[in-house]
């Protein structure tokens, strides 16, 4: 079997937000697999109002920005660009990622990534920072979700640095009961799961009764993109048939091919 065919004859279910699917499900059809999307959360732009104006309004008192998702990155600059014409506005901000795809966000708008760590955990991305000897009475924008990176600013806080935070964007578990897609899960199963989020797992277990699988449909196994993402699959019970060496999509695709390899 051929690299590019290695998942050939292969159903593959993924359960990330819809519009966080494609590149995914491109990798995975890449390499011959048929990909069952189950977009068990679901992202949504949210702005805290407040704290994006006063954060805006000071650019220039900021040290850092710091982003935890691509999602951020995208939410943050749509409302940046709505206020400012003009990039160099940012000011002398120096930017962190968390993860590959928020760094490629990132340089996208044509701006450098300063930070970013060999792990994409908000754990490790605070090592990074503090690892840069910069966040004494530095001051930080945070930009996050609705479920807020703890860790990651109490970390930082803990390094004496000044963090503000920013919501942006919320991420919610769907309804898949009435989805043709959940009835052909409930049907045929697959031959593996793919959990790129602790959200995700949590929905997947919300919604056992609608993804309840029938009799004779195979039962998948279940791939966790990470230690955070595992970490929920153990608490609720879940098992972890293959973890991502590292937190990335190509890891995850990576571990699954070695677990199915024939």
């Amino acid at each position: 079997m051929t690299a590019s065919a290695s998942l050939s004859g292969r159903r593959i279910a993924v359960t990330r937000a819809r519009e966080q699917t494609p590149e995914l499900a491109v990798k995975l059809a890449g390499l011959g697999a048929e990909v069952i999307e189950l977009p068990l959360i679901a992202v949504t732009k949210e702005i805290d109002k407040q704290a994006l104006h006063d954060v805006l309004s000071e650019l220039g008192t900021y040290d850092w920005i710091v982003f935890t998702s691509a999602n951020g990155v995208r939410y943050f600059l749509e409302e940046f660009y709505r206020i400012y014409d003009d990039v160099r506005s940012l000011g002398l901000l120096r930017f962190a990622a968390v993860g590959d795809a928020t760094a490629r966000e990132i340089t996208a708008h044509h701006l450098k990534v300063e930070c970013q760590p060999k792990i994409a955990t908000g754990e490790a991305l605070a090592d990074a920072l503090i690892a840069t000897g910069s966040l004494d009475s530095a001051k930080l924008i945070v930009v996050t979700g609705n479920r807020n990176r703890e860790e990651l600013v109490a970390k930082l806080e803990e390094a004496r640095a000044i963090v503000d935070r920013v919501q942006v964007y919320k991420t919610e578990k769907t309804d898949l009961a009435a989805e043709p897609v959940a009835a052909d899960f409930r049907a045929k199963g697959a031959d593996a799961i793919l959990f790129a989020s602790s959200s995700a797992v949590q929905s997947f277990v919300d919604q056992a009764a609608a993804l309840k699988l029938a009799k004779d449909a195979k039962r998948p196994l279940a791939g966790s993109i990470g230690p955070q993402t595992s970490e929920t699959m153990k608490q609720v019970g879940m098992p972890i048939d293959f973890e991502a060496k590292t937190p990335s999509l190509d890891a995850l695709v990576d571990a699954l091919v070695k677990k199915l390899k024939v």
